[in-house]
């Protein structure tokens, strides 16, 4: 972690990217209570939902959201499917200096966004969510999940050297110039949840952790598949061990170059 830095510019806008693949019971609701509470806070945001190939009614529900929701932004990812491909197509289509990952099904509590957005403003590129550090928690989250994940997250801490203990948590938080630093994206499913937060901390971009609450989903079936994610995962944290040791710091954020004094006042200041 790091300390804030007061030299990184305010931010303007907040892009929210919410992935969503047969969440018509559960997505309305989501965005609905995001909006609110970004309204609430006076937040300048935008919400992007990626439709990621769904056959039941999501489409349908979105389309009729926007009349109610002005932010809404929502479209279909007519490529690849994947969740990693949905986020990596709503980057694409972003126009905030700031974006959320965050979860279709409600999971993912929308007033830690608004958190979020504050911890971006008082001067980190990234805001890590935490369920496991005092302050967090989670509610109704399968016994079996939770092993695998603490088993998972640790080896991570450990192959990284990192105190981030909730690495496989895909609600997270980036200034822009972040997401466009950690290109090209390799994961196309839930593995980019890794790969993301791994990227920008091996990169040398700064980063603080806040403690998140979690719900379990009240609708729908969960998405992620353990037993098909354990290569995915395995894979992506080795590519970017990889890098973190043996590429010689070729992908690590450039210092930003500071303003040249315009004044006379300016230049007569220490440096």
């Amino acid at each position: 972690m790091f300390a804030p830095d007061p030299n990184l510019p305010p931010l303007k806008r907040l892009s929210v990217v919410i992935p969503a693949r047969d969440e018509a019971g559960c997505i309305r609701s989501t965005v609905e209570h995001l909006y609110v509470e970004l309204r609430l806070h006076q937040i300048p945001h935008e919400i992007i939902v990626v439709d990621d190939g769904s056959t039941d009614a999501t489409w349908e529900v979105l389309q009729a959201a926007c009349a109610d929701i002005p932010t809404l932004r929502p479209l279909q990812n007519t490529g690849e499917h994947g969740f990693g491909r949905a986020i990596t197509f709503g980057f694409e289509h972003v126009t905030g200096d700031a974006v959320v990952i965050m979860m279709a099904d409600e999971s993912d509590d929308c007033r830690d966004v608004v958190r979020y957005w504050r911890e971006l403003n008082r001067g980190y590129e990234c805001v890590f969510g935490s369920r496991f550090v005092k302050g967090g928690g989670t509610i109704d989250y399968p016994p079996i999940k939770w092993v695998l994940n603490r088993l998972a997250n640790t080896f991570l801490r450990l192959l990284f050297g990192i105190r981030l203990n909730d690495t496989t948590n895909a609600f997270k938080a980036y200034r822009r110039e972040v997401i466009e630093g950690c290109r090209p994206f390799l994961s196309p499913h839930f593995n980019l949840t890794v790969e993301l937060p791994l990227k920008a901390i091996v990169r040398g971009y700064t980063w603080t952790v806040i403690p998140i609450t979690w719900r379990n989903r009240r609708t729908g079936l969960a998405k992620l598949k353990i037993k098909e994610m354990g290569s995915r995962y395995f894979f992506i944290c080795c590519y970017v061990w990889l890098e973190k040791y043996f590429s010689r710091g070729d992908y690590r954020r450039k210092p930003q170059p500071q303003a040249m004094p315009t004044t006379e006042t300016e230049r007569a200041l220490p440096h």
